[in-house]
């Protein structure tokens, strides 16, 4: 890990001051995906993509190829003879993670017939168990529906990590820890929460996947 973190200040010297909160956040998630729970995602506009890219790194290889193990290739052979050799070579190991601004349909029905405040909510009610993380990304810290999924997040007993600016807003006092890039600026903020999450991903895969 320290490895992983030196690489990022390196290019990106302001961030040396979040280097105690990002390892507190690599600790919950290796104890979240090493006793088998999932994380969760949110954001809105860019912080939703961010949600959506951290997934793409988590759930395939990111920069190990996390060929399967001879056990679970076993598995696939014993189950399909003829096939299971397509299925081991073209599967790869998995952080189980969901992002929740992905569900187009649930979302739009529930902010139309509930309430858009509760869009993120509503999902980490229904996903979320002990022992879970949740991940919510907001530049201002006070995003509206992501302070309601933190909250119920902890209602819940799933670990809570916040990524944001500067002042940190809500998120400061919801999350169990939240990494605060020292800028104010949306744009300027979310050109930081990038190298930060790509660095969490590096520092999983080489836990889970050497």
């Amino acid at each position: 890990m320290k490895a992983v973190l030196e690489v990022m200040c390196d290019k990106y010297p302001e961030l040396v001051e979040c280097l105690p909160d990002i390892e507190k956040a690599a600790s919950i998630l290796k104890l979240t995906f090493h006793e088998g729970g999932k994380l969760l995602l949110c954001g809105n506009g860019g912080s939703a993509s961010d949600s959506e890219h951290m997934v793409g790194e988590l759930m395939k290889g990111f920069r190990s190829k996390r060929i399967l193990s001879d056990d679970a290739r076993n598995s696939f052979l014993k189950q399909f003879p003829d096939g299971g050799d397509f299925l081991a070579d073209h599967l790869q190991g998995a952080l189980p993670a969901i992002s929740l601004v992905s569900h187009s349909a649930l979302i739009t029905a529930f902010a139309n017939d509930v309430s858009a405040e509760m869009i993120f909510a509503q999902q980490v009610y229904g996903y979320g168990k002990p022992g879970d993380t949740l991940l919510g990304i907001s530049t201002s810290g006070n995003s509206a529906n992501v302070a309601r999924a933190i909250q119920v997040a902890k209602v819940q007993g799933l670990h809570t990590i916040g990524l944001t600016g500067e002042h940190g807003g809500q998120m400061v006092e919801l999350c169990d820890v939240t990494i605060r890039v020292p800028w104010e600026l949306t744009s300027d903020i979310q050109e930081r929460h990038l190298p930060i999450y790509h660095a969490l991903c590096i520092i999983l895969e080489e836990e889970f996947f050497p």
